[in-house]
């Protein structure tokens, strides 16, 4: 007897008017601006310029989707391009279907390309977005729900998630590996703030941390997976992947700790720059033409003003005594 349970969404499209509004992309949409927020607090907090993680976010992002969609279609090519399949479903990316391995790969091109734009390091950049990301990702799981898909194995557990009839599924009670996902993700986003601030992480070691962390609980929640996927030796692919992933990331840890310990002091060239007070006592060289001049003052018939302007002042009474040298000698004959 079910006693709870989460229920899905009976549709995962809303409509206004005649636009619709579709749950997935819209925990995307969500997702990529909760990234791009966090990750511009972290970088100015770093010491980089205000707005400079949204302009190399305008290139990471589309290639972060291309990646994924990608990955996605690669991997579960048999949905598309099978007997009796239409390919064109291909491109629909809004019915779900990303890779996250993809998009991260795509993803980190992209920024790269926006990087050597703006002339900054990308492992600074990806230190300053990686809990965003895990954050960011917490929230596109959501979109699953939306969509029914991406479910565990049957169970009767009290948070099981209630699946209708559907194409490709059946009704149930399955364990919510959307929900295990975001939850992990959320650690995963939080235990990225911590280590940071206290092992000081720079050179791209808050991303490595990131994308280790991710694909351990990727590695269990894969495994708990009841879609179609490819397997090797027993394992789905996507487990082959999160093991491998987490070897490299584990590796450019301890690698890169030891090659370049610390954290970069400058993340952004002339960002310090802009914001350095202007000194009211020394003017700029480049400002001493146009500086106002002092206020210069005159004895005797008036004082000068800063604006050059003379005011007269009264005569002194005091007698002046007459130099020597000021009265003009005899003329000899």
């Amino acid at each position: 007897m079910e006693l709870a349970f989460i229920p899905s969404p009976s549709t995962g499209v809303l409509h206004l008017g005649p636009i619709p509004l579709r749950g997935y992309a819209f925990c995307i949409i969500i997702g990529v601006f909760v990234a791009v927020w966090y990750g511009n607090k972290r970088w100015i907090a770093r010491g980089g310029r205000t707005g400079t993680v949204a302009d190399i976010a305008v290139w990471a992002v589309p290639f972060g989707l291309v990646g994924g969609r990608l990955y996605h279609v690669i991997t579960d090519y048999q949905l598309y391009f099978s007997e009796g399949e239409d390919w064109v479903g291909a491109f629909k990316i809004w019915e779900g279907g990303l890779g996250i391995w993809g998009a991260v790969a795509l993803g980190a091109v992209g920024a790269w390309i926006g990087c050597r734009r703006r002339g900054i390091p990308l492992p600074a950049w990806a230190d300053a977005l990686a809990p965003g990301l895990a954050f960011a990702q917490a929230i596109g799981r959501w979109g699953n729900w939306f969509n029914q898909e991406l479910y565990g194995r049957p169970t009767d557990v009290p948070w099981a998630l209630k699946i209708s009839e559907g194409p490709n599924r059946i009704a149930g009670t399955y364990h919510p590996t959307f929900l295990y996902e975001s939850l992990w993700c959320l650690g995963a986003g939080f235990l990225i703030i911590w280590a940071d601030r206290r092992f000081k992480l720079g050179h791209g070691r808050a991303f490595a941390l990131y994308v280790a962390t991710y694909c351990v609980g990727r590695f269990w929640i894969e495994y708990m997976r009841v879609d179609e996927a490819h397997h090797i030796l027993g394992l789905r692919l996507n487990d082959w992947t999160a093991g491998g992933v987490f070897l490299l990331a584990v590796a450019y840890i301890v690698i890169s700790a030891k090659l370049r310990p610390g954290r970069e002091e400058i993340v952004e060239p002339g960002a310090l720059d802009d914001e350095a007070p202007v000194s009211l006592d020394k003017p700029s060289s480049a400002g001493e033409a146009d500086s106002p001049a002092e206020p210069e003052a005159v004895t005797g018939a008036g004082t000068k003003t800063a604006t050059g302007a003379a005011t007269a002042t009264e005569p002194r009474d005091e007698p002046k005594a007459e130099s020597s040298a000021a009265r003009p000698e005899p003329k000899k004959a």
